[in-house]
């Protein structure tokens, strides 16, 4: 008799925790789906690369007019190699750029300057303005930042 009683009890047991999962089920389905309204703004981290790709390829542009030494967008590191003014033989430039971070960020941007100047047949270190390194690091970011906003084309 007892078997009986379990069996029967246990097969409502099943039938309530099937109608329970059918019913979040469906429940959870309606979740899905949705489009989204008003104006969508790109991400501000964007990691497919390893760093933001918007200020890796705002520091490749902004560079491009420097031979590239190396580059790792893994590690967010651009060395350029020693350029030199056609308008000012006599002086070197060395750009560095290391993105810090996966936020599009002004913090997440490392720029670093070393300037040389021709003197006695050979290359003599000079120093450089901090203007220029501020003024590097502030293209970037505008260029980064103007990449992000026409990636939805707007």
């Amino acid at each position: 008799m007892t078997g009986s009683t379990d069996t029967g009890f246990f097969t409502a047991r099943s039938l309530v925790t099937t109608a329970v999962c059918a019913t979040a089920a469906l429940a959870l389905a309606g979740c899905g789906g949705k489009k989204q309204t008003g104006a969508v703004m790109a991400p501000s981290q964007v990691t497919t690369i390893g760093v933001n790709s918007y200020l890796w390829r705002a520091s490749l542009d902004t560079l491009s007019f420097m031979p590239l030494l190396q580059s790792d967008s893994a590690g967010g590191v651009i060395v350029t190699d020693w350029y030199t003014n056609p308008k000012d033989p006599g002086e070197r430039v060395k750009i560095s750029v290391l993105i810090l971070d996966q936020d599009l960020r002004a913090d997440a941007l490392k720029v670093t300057a070393v300037r040389e100047v021709a003197q006695g047949g050979g290359w003599t270190p000079a120093p450089v303005q901090a203007a220029t390194v501020q003024k590097l690091e502030d293209i970037i970011l505008t260029r980064a930042r103007d990449l992000r906003r026409n990636s939805m084309g707007g």
